[in-house]
């Protein structure tokens, strides 16, 4: 499929020049500064255009080839999701052990050994929420939005009624059917029978909905209201990054009990 194009105007990535090429203020000021100072705002500028330039090859890539740089960035970026919440679990289970001050010496030994063994990082649990990014979140939104836009083409006005049943549209009824995916496509890749997906379902389907609703129904506005289509799943993404951190912690909970 080629990338998605529309007359949607509503902040346009268009590519600006670096900040190396924007007149230096050092002319009108040049009295006041000394070498260091000069230094200083050199390497700021450098990297100020190393950065617009990264930014400009990555529209680049993304404009080429658009699934797969969304894909690659789902996956990176869904990954490192998960290893904060693994990091984010470790810390809590570390603090409830150094509260069990009642503990046997025996038990003390291995509560030790417990927290030596989960020190180290899930590296199956980061791959399933990477691979998660890179083959259905990714190519599931890509597709999504390019069918959303193409029933409901983006308007030059964020604020109006097709921009509210889209955020409809989004989060009442693709939301909760990919919610379901995501548990299934998980739990699949935890080798998990579909007998105990659908207890994890009965369990968390409700909580993890009413989270979603709350960071999800507001962030969608913003996207489909503002975003221009084609950095929409990479807005998704970034948001991304803090609702995996949610669906690690909630979906691997039973791990803290063990």
């Amino acid at each position: 499929m080629s990338p998605q194009t529309s007359t949607y105007t509503p902040l346009s990535y268009q590519r600006t020049l670096p900040l190396t090429h924007l007149p230096s203020a050092s002319s009108s000021i040049a009295s006041n500064n000394n070498a260091q100072s000069s230094s200083t705002r050199l390497n700021l500028a450098e990297l100020s255009g190393g950065i617009t330039d990264a930014w400009n090859s990555y529209l680049d890539a993304l404009e080429a080839n658009p699934l797969l740089i969304k894909s690659i960035t789902a996956g990176v970026i869904l990954g490192a999701a998960d290893l904060s919440g693994q990091a984010i679990q470790q810390a809590i289970l570390l603090s409830s052990s150094k509260e069990d001050d009642v503990a046997s010496t025996l038990d003390m030994t291995n509560n030790d050994v417990t927290t030596t063994s989960n020190s180290s990082v899930d590296i199956a649990r980061f791959l399933r929420f990477a691979v998660f990014g890179f083959i259905l979140q990714a190519p599931w939104n890509h597709f999504y939005y390019l069918l959303l836009d193409g029933a409901l083409p983006p308007t030059e006005d964020p604020f109006t009624t097709t921009t509210a049943i889209k955020v409809f549209i989004d989060q009442f009824i693709q939301a909760p059917i990919f919610t379901v995916i995501i548990f299934g496509f998980l739990g699949v890749l935890e080798g998990k029978s579909l007998d105990a997906i659908k207890e994890q379902l009965d369990e968390d389907y409700v909580d993890t909905m009413l989270a979603n609703w709350k960071l999800w129904v507001p962030a969608t506005a913003v996207n489909i209201a503002f975003c221009p289509p084609i950095l929409r799943v990479l807005f998704l993404n970034v948001v991304f990054f803090f609702w995996s951190i949610f669906l690690s912690l909630k979906l691997n909970k039973a791990e803290e009990v063990e």
